[in-house]
Formats: C-alpha cells, structure tokens, sequence
C-alpha cells in the first residue's frame, strides 16, 4: 500500500494533507494521484465516501501556479449541493496556499455580482454547475477557461442522466489543446462513452469498491408497513435504535417533504436534500449536513448523490427505488470505515418483486418488526407457512390424481382432471380473499378505536 509520501508531493500539498487528517490514501486516491500528476486522463469509477473529490483536488492543487493569472482549472458537478461540497473542501487549499483563488459558480447566486468579479480577477480554480460555467463562459465571456489545462467532471454519469453533459460539450471544446480531463463516476453508461472518446486521450481507468458492494457489516433488516404509511412506519420504529446519525431516502420529493416534516413536529433535529428547496433553504442544509448538526438526513436518491454525509449508522429505505442499485448506495452510506451499520427496509405488498430480486443478488435479509418496545423476529421473507388447512389442500387435489374413475383413459381425462384441480384452488383463493379481508376490517377497526382513544386523551 503506498503512502502520501510516495507521491514526491509540494510542502503546501502535504500541508493541505496534515490539515485534513489524511493519514493514508484510500484505494482511488492510490491509483488516481499518481497517474493525473502524470498527466494522464483518468476516468475513476467509485462509490460516494470513496475519497475521489481529494483524489482530484490533491493533484490539482500541485499543479496551479499561483503566480499565474488564469483560470488553470475546472470542476463540474451535476447539483448546486455537489458543487458546493466541492467547493467547501476546496476552500481549505487556500489555508495552505493563501495566494490560491478557487470560486463557486452555480444557480441561485448573483450573476451580475459574478460577472462583477470576474472582469476584476480570474480564479485559479472555477467549480461550479455546467449550466453557469457554460453562461459565464460562452454567453457573458466573463469566466475565462479557454486557457484552463485541467477539467473535472465529477458525477458523470448522473451529470448524463439530467442532460448537462450538452452544456459541457458546448466550453470543453474551447478550453485548451492539451487539456487533461478526469471524469469521476459511480458507473460508466454506454451513452457516457461517446463524449469520453471524444475528449478523453488513451484514458487510464480505475474501479474501485465492487468486491465490496454487498458489505458484510450492513445488517439489512426487513421491515413491514402493513396497513400504515411509511411516515407513520418510521415513526414507530424510532425508539427501538440509536443512531449517531440516520439517513432516511424516500422515493418521490413529496414523500421526503412529508416524512421530515414529521419528524420535525415531533421535536428531531432534520436536514432535508430534494429538489423542491429554495437555494437558500440548499445552502443551510448542506451546511448542517457538514457541521453534523442534525441527527437526522431525509433525502431522495439523486439529491443526495455524491454528497458525502460522515458517521451515517443508519439507514431507513422508505421502499424501493425503480433501478435495485440505488438501494444498494442507500445501504452503502453506512457501515463505513470499519464500523457496523443497519439499513432498515420499509415495505409494503407490491414491494414483493424487488425484495425477491434483492435476495437472489446476495442480500441477506433480516425480517422484524417493532411492537410493544421490542423487536421481534419475523418468519423468514418467503418462507411460507404450512397451514392445515394446506395440507388438506394437498390431499384434495392427491385424491383427484388417485380417483379410481380416472385409472381407465377416457377422452379428454386430462382436461377434465386439470379443471377438477383448478376449482379447488379457486375455491381456496377465495377463502384467503374472504379471510384478508376480515383481517384488514378488524386492523382498521383496531385502528380508528386506537385515534379515538387518543383524540379523547
């Protein structure tokens, strides 16, 4: 395993080293710096909390010249909340180099106050959205990057799913001749590869963290709704853990909205990241998600991409998500760094076909629920239950099988026996419809008596 030293690193860059903690580089840092110091295009494949945001700006900060009065390089992310989190961890470079300019370049920001300061001074390094680098650039001609020797394009493939990778076509083929390019990715789609064959030379490509997809110290834990609301469902299992810090992942921006409003009513601190906040209501989020102010996280998937959120000891998946992936980087937020973590998964009936095709890719599910102050074991999901009334189902349908009438072949024996055996299985179905639905009356009377109760406390 190598070392920092290794690297034949400046004494300000070992600096911006000592000042973040760094005691060793992670596996992408390890096959990232060597190969961009070099000069090489990279393209690295790896996990959010992987260490890939200082796997670029390690070797960006050794190769700005400060005495220069140019924009030398250029980070792209698809959000205003990824770019920030860049920017936040690029600030400290200044610390260590106090002549180093780096600027955040994103929507919900004054343009003109922008535009303002850039016809005075060039940053060093621009990090911003592709939309406004694109505007400062080609529209107002104020960011000048034509001379920029370096771009990154952080969240690549998530930058190609909301359509920006138009807007980085558009400047990065006005930007300098020999210009090195690093793209940072979770996965690399086959709509990805066209742009990097276009700007990309002999690229090195590094992928980290597969052997460890399913990490062994996540405890998945299946837990059922049955007739109430996720909101209401993670209301009742909250008292039966203790996180450090739990983040929460709902599938639409209402249902986040929802669930952290409800938590809030009930008095927990809450940091929520969707896409329906005001900018300024982004920028207070992000910067409790930094300080770890809030116990709490609710998010939806793409919002809370690539932002790195430390010490999560637990995670809540309200359901599943469309593309089974992104359930596996819901539970991957935790149990990082050697510590064991939990990710509970809410379901409710139609969430059937994604567990299943969940456990056949290797994830061992737990199965428990909350009830009276305790968790209690459940019976294996899928496991069915071999009622008597099963048994006596078998028999029946053995009986048409060994029916004496049928030992001579008459025509059409088969389709008769096949008929025979399917009015006892429908005759079977509806006795389990009847039975659900006297179980799901008397939970719903269970229910109303129970808010009545309450509304008279």
């Amino acid at each position: 395993m190598k070392k920092f030293e290794d690297f034949n690193l400046k004494e300000y860059t070992k600096k911006f080293i000592e000042v973040n903690h760094f005691t060793q580089p992670t596996p992408i840092q390890e096959d990232v710096i060597p190969s961009s110091l070099r000069g090489k295009d990279v393209i690295g494949l790896s996990a959010t909390g992987s260490g890939k945001t200082h796997a670029f700006l390690i070797p960006i900060l050794e190769k700005i010249d400060v005495d220069c009065n140019e924009c030398q390089a250029v980070i792209t992310a698809p959000t205003r909340e990824l770019a920030f989190q860049i920017y936040e961890m690029a600030k400290v470079m200044c610390d260590v180099l106090p002549a180093l300019r780096v600027s955040l370049y994103v929507g919900g920001q004054d343009r003109e106050k922008d535009i303002e300061k850039l016809n005075k001074q060039q940053p060093h390094i621009a990090i911003g959205t592709p939309g406004r680098i694109k505007d400062l650039f080609l529209n107002e001609g104020a960011l000048r990057i034509d001379k920029a020797k370096i771009l990154v394009v952080d969240e690549a493939d998530m930058t190609l799913e909301y359509g920006f990778l138009d807007e980085i076509d558009a400047f990065a083929g006005r930007m300098s001749e020999n210009l090195q390019m690093m793209a940072f990715s979770a996965t690399m789609p086959d709509q990805l590869k066209p742009f990097i064959k276009k700007y990309m030379h002999h690229p090195v490509t590094f992928q980290i963290g597969e052997a460890v997809r399913f990490n062994p110290d996540i405890t998945h834990v299946l837990v059922p709704c049955y007739h109430h609301s996720f909101t209401e469902t993670i209301m009742s299992i909250l008292p039966g853990f203790q996180p450090y810090v739990c983040l929460i992942f709902a599938n639409t921006r209402k249902e986040a909205s929802t669930i952290a409003e409800e938590l809030r009513k009930n008095g927990l601190s809450v940091s929520e990241i969707h896409g329906d906040l005001t900018s300024r209501q982004r920028k207070q989020s992000m910067k409790a998600i930094a300080t770890g102010e809030n116990t709490y996280v609710v998010a939806t998937d793409l919002a809370a991409r690539g932002i790195d959120i430390a010490e999560v000891t637990h995670v809540i998946s309200c359901g599943f998500p469309n593309d089974l992936e992104y359930y596996v980087h819901r539970a991957g937020r935790t149990g990082r760094a050697g510590s064991k973590g939990t990710c509970f998964a809410l379901y409710h009936e139609e969430d059937d076909a994604a567990i299943r095709s969940l456990q056949k890719r290797g994830i061992k599910f737990e199965h428990r629920r909350f009830k009276n102050g305790t968790w209690n074991d459940l019976r294996g999901y899928g496991i069915k239950y071999q009622r008597k009334d099963d048994t006596e189902l078998d028999k029946k349908i053995a009986m048409v099988y060994n029916n004496k009438k049928n030992t001579k072949v008459k025509p059409g024996y088969k389709k008769k026996r096949k008929n025979a055996i399917a009015r006892i299985y429908q005759k079977k179905k509806r006795e389990m419809i009847r039975s659900k639905i006297r179980e799901e009356k008397k939970a719903m009377y269970k229910e109303r008596a129970r808010k009545e109760r309450e509304g008279l406390e």
